[in-house]
């Protein structure tokens, strides 16, 4: 099995060393590098290109959402998880929108950060408990202001089936677990999502669940 290699960015050198130090004991991931700012982040991607960013959002010089937006732009396949004291929902969509796979708050367990990890290597999108209920309680209040008055289900540009999928995406499932939900084969989960994400014109899982959230689906 080939590592998962791993950067983890964040200013605070005991903290990094501190997650740095957990990291080197687990058997599948290698720590590939780190940075202790956004523009040392940008540079250490090009360079080193890991396969799963940790990234603080507060830096000094270049914020860690910024930072992370360049590194997309030039390497849009690194899966970026941010890590963070943050708790605010301004720094959580804000994050979701610019293309993080995961967001944890550094009070997470071990077990949760590296099941973080593991997902986003395997082009998942997967958020803390702590930040999922975040987002139920966040959209929840808006599910009956964004149904339409005339009764049309959201998105009417998607089919059927897409919808049912898009309606596991928002709910946190796995493309395994949509596939044996719906009986169908996981590639035709990934083909179906392709076309969802070109209809609703988002980049990634997590814009979708974004949008799907807001249209009151998966709660």
């Amino acid at each position: 099995m080939t590592a998962i290699r791993v950067m983890v960015v964040d200013d605070h050198t005991i903290f990094r060393d501190g997650l740095k130090a957990i990291l080197m004991n687990v058997s599948d991931i290698e720590v590939a590098g780190e940075a202790g700012n956004g523009r040392e982040a940008i540079a250490q991607a090009e360079t080193l290109a890991p396969d799963v960013i940790l990234m603080d959002i507060n830096m000094p010089d270049l914020n860690g959402i910024e930072a992370m937006q360049q590194i997309l732009a030039a390497k849009p396949g690194t899966g970026i998880v941010m890590l963070t004291m943050l708790e605010d929902n301004d720094s959580l969509f804000a994050a979701m929108c610019a293309g993080a796979r995961g967001y944890i708050l550094k009070g997470a367990d071990k077990a949760e950060v590296l099941k973080t990890i593991r997902a986003v290597a395997d082009g998942e999108a997967l958020f803390g408990p702590a930040i999922a209920g975040r987002l139920t309680a966040f959209f929840q209040h808006s599910r009956h202001a964004a149904q339409h008055d005339d009764g049309l289900a959201p998105f009417p540009d998607l089919t059927d089936r897409e919808r049912e999928v898009l309606e596991l995406i928002a709910a946190g499932e796995s493309n395994q677990e949509i596939a044996r939900l719906l009986h169908i084969s996981a590639k035709t989960v990934s083909n179906h999502i392709s076309n969802i994400f070109g209809k609703l014109q988002v980049a990634d899982r997590a814009q979708a669940i974004v949008k799907a959230r807001q249209a009151g689906l998966g709660g």
